[in-house]
């Protein structure tokens, strides 16, 4: 007797809808199974058999075939535990039918208990797009789910609980998909801080340049290069990063949280992802770490970074491999990883901060301490950051050491809730000015937008021309200097860039370019 159920696959961050065949037919007791099943699915075979056996279910010791369809789409993951037993029992003839339009997903444990699954968050997306109105799910998962709106949750603790839900013995409490915007309009979550990590811009004692160049490059999400001796307050600065990024979008949330689900990394006290990710990957990571990659095409740091920021100290320390392989990502904010296994496309919208010495000793231009590396060195230390990538960063910082006279005073220093709110309204400057275009902030525009909304004042026409013509600006550069400006602009709640705006984005690029 042949029976189907419907489950789904992820490949990336898309979803597909998988159609689980099960057919049982006389013969020597065998369970095969087919449709480019990996490891994972192959192994339902002992899991299924022993959850059916310890829920009270008998499995049917006849040949068992199982389809997955479409067969030339390869199925990877324990997802398909759930359907293919639901699949036995219903060819077995121990269940009589499942609800119209409705998709199972979920580990099984040989008890017969479901498990968490990853990326239950696109599976439940793709089956509301294509028409389902009901999905089973672990009920570890099914908050995650419920982030779907117009679809109905079944949140399920075990295989028995299924099963009697489907013979109307003893129904599922359901749960309906609109989680995601209570959690967003819930008291809690504006109570709730831009990231997790509790440094704050009060602890920094000087560095009041560095601590500008943080605020426009957070309020227009540019990317960030501090470069400076050892002991600066590089590292520090960065990490106060988050206390003063702006709290996500709903569509950011969204885009952020299904990434997480996908890898098995959302955190589980939360089913959404409210906080901007930071990542500070060490610099022996691999480029298929960086960029995403390997034997499964998993995300990598970059993607993993979306919508928040990607923090690289030591940068000329990491492979130069890997360090290229970000042009493409900081130009293009998407990702695509080609391998025999396939192709996929990630999003890898993230800002980009790096911390780097001068030289291999550290002290290069050092007002007090000697410099011990030759100028060979340092040209070669230098010269590991290609112009290429350093075209692509909006905002270079030169960190000088920190004098006695600031460690030691008593006047306290900005707090970051102050810088956040003047980020926050810059940033709503933006998402105004862009509602039409799809952006969210000015980092992202292109070459039609920047001329649209960069308007310059004379005064700002006239030094954007001789600063062009003596820095040898580049196309890139000319733009990314002018959204710099258009931010700096946004902070001082200006119109027009006029000529202070483009001279402070100026000077965080004229070193940039000299590297």
């Amino acid at each position: 007797m042949l029976a189907c159920t419907h489950s789904c696959a992820t490949v990336g961050l898309e979803g597909f809808i998988i159609r689980v065949e099960v057919d049982l037919s006389p013969g020597i007791p065998k369970f095969n199974m087919v449709g480019l099943p990996d490891t994972a699915v192959q192994e339902a075979k002992e899991r299924v058999r022993a959850a059916l056996r310890n829920s009270g279910c008998e499995f049917p010791m006849r040949r068992i075939t199982v389809n997955l369809a479409p067969a030339d789409l390869k199925k990877e993951g324990p997802a398909y535990d759930l359907p293919i037993a639901i699949g036995i029992l219903l060819s077995s003839g121990q269940l009589d039918a499942t609800p119209a339009g409705a998709v199972f997903l979920g580990e099984l444990s040989l008890d017969g208990s479901l498990r968490h699954t990853n990326g239950i968050l696109t599976m439940a997306s793709v089956a509301r797009d294509q028409g389902y109105h009901s999905v089973f799910v672990p009920a570890v998962d099914a908050e995650e789910a419920s982030l779907v709106e117009d679809i109905t949750v079944y949140p399920a603790t075990t295989l028995d609980s299924v099963v009697r839900h489907l013979r109307g013995e003893s129904l599922l409490t359901p749960v309906r998909g609109d989680g995601w915007a209570n959690i967003l309009n819930s008291p809690t979550a504006d109570a709730l801080p831009p990231a997790a990590d509790p440094m704050n811009l009060a602890h920094i004692r000087g560095q009041d340049h560095a601590k500008r160049a943080l605020e426009v490059a957070a309020a227009g999400f540019h990317n960030l290069l501090f470069s400076g001796p050892p002991g600066s307050g590089k590292t520090l600065l960065a990490r106060c990063l988050p206390s003063i990024l702006p709290r996500m979008a709903p569509q950011e949330a969204l885009e952020v949280t299904k990434i997480y689900s996908v890898n098995g990394a959302l955190p589980n006290d939360n089913p959404l992802m409210l906080q901007r990710p930071f990542r500070s990957p060490h610099y022996t990571i691999s480029n298929a770490g960086l960029v995403g990659g390997g034997r499964s095409l998993r995300p990598g740091e970059i993607t993993l970074s979306h919508r928040g920021v990607l923090f690289l100290d030591e940068l000329p320390e990491f492979n130069h491999a890997a360090l290229e392989s970000l042009r493409q990502p900081l130009e293009d904010k998407v990702v695509t990883i080609s391998r025999v296994a396939g192709s996929v496309t990630y999003p890898a919208s993230f800002m980009m901060v790096a911390a780097m010495n001068p030289c291999p000793c550290g002290f290069h231009s050092h007002p007090v301490k000697e410099c011990v590396c030759t100028p060979a060195s340092v040209a070669r230390y230098q010269k590991k950051i290609s112009g290429p990538l350093l075209d692509r960063v909006d905002v270079f910082v030169e960190v000088p050491p920190v004098e006695y006279e600031k460690l030691v005073e008593n006047s306290p220093s900005e707090d970051s809730s102050r810088p956040r709110q003047r980020v926050e309204q810059a940033r709503e400057v933006q998402r105004e000015r862009f509602r039409d275009d799809g952006f969210l902030c000015n980092s992202e525009m292109g070459p039609a937008q920047v001329w649209q909304h960069c308007q310059l004042e004379d005064g700002a026409r006239s030094l954007l021309q001789t600063a062009a013509q003596r820095l040898s600006l580049s196309a890139r550069a000319f733009h990314r200097v002018l959204k710099v400006s258009r931010t700096i602009a946004d902070l001082g709640n200006a119109e027009r860039i006029a000529v202070p705006h483009l001279a402070e984005a100026l000077q965080y690029r004229a070193r940039a370019t000299m590297g």
